[in-house]
């Protein structure tokens, strides 16, 4: 029994090596075909025997198919001693005594499928009914031979693999079966000494070692068809990365630091220092001056990218020497306020001082300079 078993070990891995193609999921109904080698338990007193077997099922999951299999064999007993069992008696002597099995099994299969691999293995578990047609010899019965036929429940587990190959799939399989039958047919009379006619075995394993095929029906299945994708909307779209979607945006084309209007368009952006004035040869801001710095620190954190310069202006009283000096001081203070206010001096230029060289007003004789408050003045300048 121990060299039967190896032999059909060998020839299920023989089978699970020629596996070809992967398996995919396919929930059709299908058929089978089965044609195998049963490796018969040594106690039936029988050959071995080929096999087959029709059935049909289906996969309820990528991984598990359920199948039901009918499958029937034929052999005769054993050659004894020399001799081939034949029926004694002389009125139909020199017929050999066969003995058949039919039977039906329901079979779970467990496949351990991975992308990309051409080949899929599995384990099977099965459960059904197993019938055996036993001819006896009798003799001198006259009515020898004659079929005894019993048949009991029968439990199924192995390994295998399956592949596609083309349209069909491939199934290799080693499997052992147990089918739980309480043996009361005669012995065969040639043994020496005779056995008993009754040998008490109430099962029999059997291992079995098959080729299957599998055949779909109905047409191939495709994948479900979702709805065509939809274009991006312009709406959803800002090609220049200005903040403003290319549905709206006039100027689609507008360089990284400038101040955007709501059409996606640059927009000029002043920042209106009127009354930040100082008074006569000073440079310290007045309240009034500090106010309106600011609403322009509010202006500058909502456009993180403006770019301003910082310049001091006096009137024109003094030398030009002094008030070159007086203008820078006065931009400084402005400077130094903005940086106390968390303005980043990186976005600022300067303090510049010009001195008296860019008044606001026109002077004359009915206006001296050094009475324009106006002159007297920072101004923030927009770079960008």
């Amino acid at each position: 029994m121990k060299k039967k078993l190896l032999c059909a070990a060998l020839l299920g891995g023989l089978g699970v090596a020629s596996v070809a193609n992967a398996q995919e999921f396919d929930d059709r109904w299908y058929i089978t075909g089965t044609a195998g080698f049963n490796i018969q338990d040594s106690d039936r007193h029988t050959s071995n025997m080929p096999y087959g077997a029709i059935g049909f099922g289906k996969f309820f999951n990528p991984n598990w198919s359920f199948d039901i299999e009918l499958n029937y064999g034929q052999t005769n007993f054993e050659e004894r001693n020399g001799i081939s069992p034949r029926n004694t008696n002389p009125l139909v002597s020199g017929q050999d005594l066969n003995w058949s099995q039919a039977g039906i099994s329901f079979d779970l299969r467990r496949h351990f499928i991975a992308e990309g691999r051409n080949w899929n293995p599995y384990f099977l578990m099965g459960l059904g009914y197993q019938q055996e047609e036993i001819e006896t010899d009798n003799f001198p019965n006259p009515n020898s031979p004659f079929e005894e036929t019993e048949g009991g429940l029968a439990g199924k587990f192995g390994i295998g693999a399956q592949s596609h190959v083309g349209r069909v799939r491939v199934r290799t399989e080693l499997a052992y079966r147990a089918v739980a039958i309480d043996d009361t047919r005669a012995q065969l009379l040639l043994d020496d000494p005779p056995p008993e006619r009754n040998d008490g075995e109430d099962w029999y394993g059997d291992v079995l070692a098959s080729v299957g095929i599998i055949i779909p029906l109905g047409p191939e299945p495709t994948a479900p068809v979702g709805p065509a994708p939809v274009a991006p909307s312009c709406a959803d779209m800002d090609s220049d990365g200005d903040g403003v979607n290319d549905c709206d945006d006039k100027c689609p084309n507008s360089q990284p630091g400038q101040t955007i209007g709501p059409d996606g368009c640059p927009v000029p952006v002043s920042i209106d220092l009127k009354g930040v004035n100082f008074d006569f040869d000073k440079s310290t801001l007045r309240p009034d001056a500090v106010a309106i710095l600011n609403e322009a620190i509010e202006i500058l954190k909502r456009y993180p990218d403006l770019r301003v310069e910082v310049a001091g202006h006096t009137d024109e009283c003094g030398t030009d020497e002094y008030n070159q000096g007086l203008s820078e001081r006065r931009a400084t203070a402005v400077y130094d306020y903005l940086t106390s206010n968390g303005i980043d001096a990186g976005r600022m230029s300067g303090p510049n001082g010009y001195g008296e060289s860019r008044p606001l007003e026109e002077l004359g004789d009915a206006f001296p300079g050094c009475k324009s408050e106006t002159n007297r003045r920072t101004e923030l300048n927009v770079q960008n």
